[in-house]
């Protein structure tokens, strides 16, 4: 498992529309194994990718990285029931930010209150990137994708 983006697949991410995805949003691209994480925001919402629910806490991992560098802090990712049972999972910054989520989403639940991940603390890398990629790096990640 790479020590920075806590995933053993390193051509795993984007998850859908993969090229469109590298073409026209921001990367993080760890320093270690050279994996691409979407950082682009939403501008609906003003989200990044990590603020979205997921469908699995497996999904949720592909994602926690970007979450972690953005707030400076690890990050814990919480599973979430709405009224009808449904799972997800989310990534907040701390429990405050679960406890104001849950405040204005009155069918949603997280049973404990506390994260099903979370890394122990916060480290930053050296060779790490934000930014778009350019065509020949895509084109090259997609190769590596399949290989």
């Amino acid at each position: 498992m790479c020590m920075e983006c806590y995933v053993d697949k390193n051509r795993i991410t984007p998850l859908l529309n993969p090229v469109d995805c590298l073409e026209n949003h921001t990367q993080y691209i760890c320093g270690t194994c050279g994996r691409c994480i979407c950082m682009e925001h939403d501008p609906k919402r003003g989200w990044q990718r990590w603020n979205f629910p997921f469908k699995s806490l497996e999904i949720a991992k592909l994602y926690l990285r970007t979450a972690d560098f953005s707030m400076k802090k690890p990050c814990g990712i919480y599973e979430i029931e709405d009224v009808n049972g449904r799972i997800s999972y989310k990534i907040f910054a701390d429990n405050e930010d679960l406890l104001l989520y849950l405040k204005k989403n009155k069918g949603k639940t997280c049973k404990d209150r506390k994260p099903v991940f979370i890394q122990e603390e916060y480290r930053e890398y050296a060779n790490t990137q934000i930014r778009k990629l350019t065509s020949d790096e895509i084109q090259k990640y997609m190769s590596e994708r399949y290989e």
